[in-house]
């Protein structure tokens, strides 16, 4: 059941079940709860990001391998109904690869917890696609979606996706809005020396559309030895960059909890009905909020991941379909992230990437 061959992420990784409760929610030692689940649906993808994975692409998972539409909502509902999960985020590789998606959205839109209220939806996209089923994916009771676009400028997506599609992400984006997908979040990744120049242009865009930018520091989850932390525009940075045009003051005491975004009002935006226009600055390594956090995470093959860089998994899919029941899978569930580590290890000595890369774990 459990697949990792060494102790995961951060300085204390044990899987013991040793105290866990034998029942309930996802919790781990440190007292933090798991209420928000990342569902990876493929780990494949349609463009071939330079800081995701290589040009020629990955060996994809055998079909064999990848859950069924009817195992993942099988392990969302156990999820959802059993261990406490209220927001379910699809992700990928791209999720609009896979052609059972507004089924999947569907089901686990019908969901209900606990206390008979629904599961918060989203998406996480890189827009291609988007724009033909948008529609039918609000329709079947999908809440919201993230787009990645990290440059508005053509040929600069182009080399940095090697695929020239930013017109059809930018149409996605508008469907996305016009089906009421929101918020619509857009999620951009600043480099030095690739995109840096894009981080104004990008804020000017978000709050002429009605859009909720979120930038987000380069983490090592892309090709081995291609991260280059010099190469991370950080948070800091990011906020004096936007400081050179924009006006902005924290929202509230930019406390953020659970949240990964720490939040800025734009000054001086808003009006007619909308309200303020805000920035978000996700600093996953210079402001790690592991203190907080209250993920996990189930990959396209149906591992649990309790954190993002965890060099650990335990295999719900070979237990599903051996048999094993709702209560039993929802047991090695907590069992897994009662072994959640304290911190995702980063800036710790002896740090290694995860042995998959981002577009095989999931956002």
């Amino acid at each position: 059941m459990d697949t990792g061959a060494s102790t995961g992420a951060g300085t204390d990784a044990s899987t013991g079940t040793g105290g866990r409760p034998g029942t309930g929610a996802l919790v781990d030692r440190y007292g933090r709860t798991a209420t928000d689940l990342r569902v990876s649906l493929t780990d494949r993808c349609n463009l071939r990001c330079t800081y995701c994975m290589p040009a020629e692409g990955l060996d994809w998972l055998p079909t064999p391998e990848v859950l069924t539409d009817d195992e993942v909502v099988r392990l969302v509902t156990v999820a959802v109904e059993r261990l406490g999960v209220r927001e379910v985020r699809f992700t990928g590789g791209e999720p609009l690869v896979r052609r059972g998606l507004e089924g999947i959205v569907g089901a686990v839109a019908a969901l209900r917890t606990a206390d008979g209220t629904a599961p918060e939806t989203s998406l996480t996209t890189n827009g291609i696609g988007l724009a033909r089923r948008a529609q039918g994916l609000a329709e079947a009771g999908l809440g919201r979606v993230n787009v990645s676009v990290d440059t508005l400028d053509r040929a600069q997506f182009a080399a940095l996706t090697r695929r020239d599609r930013l017109p059809d992400v930018l149409e996605g984006v508008a469907a996305a809005v016009a089906a009421g997908l929101q918020p619509v979040k857009v999620n951009a990744v600043a480099m030095r020396g690739v995109n840096e120049d894009q981080v104004r242009p990008l804020l000017r865009w978000a709050v002429a559309d009605g859009l909720h930018l979120r930038f987000i520091e380069q983490m090592p989850l892309g090709p081995r030895h291609a991260w280059d932390r010099a190469q991370m525009v950080t948070a800091e940075e990011l906020l004096t960059e936007l400081g050179r045009e924009f006006a902005l003051e924290p929202v509230g005491d930019v406390a953020r909890g659970a949240a990964p975004a720490e939040l800025w009002t734009v000054v001086g935006t808003g009006g007619d009905g909308r309200p303020p226009a805000t920035v978000g600055v996700i600093g996953a390594v210079t402001r790690p909020f592991c203190g907080a956090c209250d993920r996990t995470r189930l990959t396209a093959d149906g591992q649990v991941r309790s954190c993002l860089f965890s060099r650990r998994e335990t295999d719900l899919r070979d237990l599903l379909r051996a048999g094993a029941s709702d209560e039993e899978l929802a047991d090695a569930w907590r069992t897994a992230m009662w072994g959640k580590p304290a911190a995702h290890g980063i800036d710790e000595e002896g740090f290694r990437q995860p042995l998959r890369l981002m577009s095989a774990i999931g956002g």
